[in-house]
């Protein structure tokens, strides 16, 4: 998790700095990138411990409300933690006079380094296995019973990870940063498409199960990120490319 925080951090950096790929003018420099990092991490944190306590498990913490603080016990919802970060970005692109959507765009490109570390570790730790399966490279995880099943958190690591990482750094590198939004649009749509397609082979939560219609919660969670992702892109398209103001100008204008 740390390592995919550097990573991030890293590269959010270099974007920021990178004007030639904002049209000539960065509307951000890479010392908002150090600021905001413990913004998104406040936000994944808090935003994802909520989520699991409401998404996944309201029942049990509503006679235990203590256990919502005991974090190390586990228990963390992606989509409470993108919620958060998304909120915790907008505050701190309001705050700087940042445009917000290219707050998320930067967001958004480097969010897959931590997802696929995050599923790595998953991996790693016997955490989130795939459903029961005979196909020849099943896993027996320690704490998945007897049974060999999907290693769900490398198909995961796979398509949140590699492959929406390689769709966004492409979309970068060609310019997709002028456009406020669109970045941001094809993550939050391709996560939603990329936890979809994973589901049919991760084991649902145990203490929810199957949802009307062979659902999970991961699913009915991520299908509002396909129409939010799409729309967002589409918005972004017909808006046009952007012309963005340097951060000293910016500064100047307010004061």
């Amino acid at each position: 998790y740390v390592g995919g925080l550097i990573a991030a951090w890293w590269l959010a950096r270099r974007i920021a700095a990178a004007k030639a790929y904002w049209g000539g003018v960065s509307p951000m420099v890479p010392e908002d990138i150090d600021d905001v990092i413990v913004w998104a991490a406040l936000g994944v944190v808090l935003g994802g411990r909520t989520g699991y306590v409401l998404f996944y498990n309201p029942a049990y913490y509503a006679a235990h409300p203590a256990e919502i603080f005991v974090l190390w016990h586990g228990g963390m919802s992606f989509h409470g933690g993108f919620l958060g970060t998304i909120l915790a970005l907008l505050l701190f692109a309001r705050s700087r006079g940042i445009p917000m959507l290219s707050m998320l765009d930067v967001a958004a490109i480097v969010t897959p380094i931590g997802l696929f570390l995050g599923r790595m570790a998953n991996f790693v730790n016997s955490e989130l296995w795939g459903r029961v399966t005979d196909v020849p490279w099943a896993f027996v995880f320690p704490n998945g019973g007897p049974n060999p099943r999907h290693p769900s958190q490398l198909y995961e690591g796979a398509l949140e990870g590699i492959v929406l990482f390689a769709i966004l750094l492409f979309m970068w590198r060609r310019g997709a940063l002028k456009y406020p939004g669109m970045i941001g649009g094809v993550f939050v749509g391709g996560y939603g498409v990329a936890r979809i397609v994973s589901e049919f082979f991760r084991e649902p939560d145990v203490q929810i199960g199957y949802l009307a219609g062979g659902l999970t919660m991961g699913m009915l969670l991520s299908i509002p990120m396909l129409i939010v992702g799409f729309g967002a892109i589409w918005i972004a398209w017909k808006r046009g490319a952007a012309k963005f103001k340097a951060p000293e100008k910016r500064k100047n204008e307010s004061a």
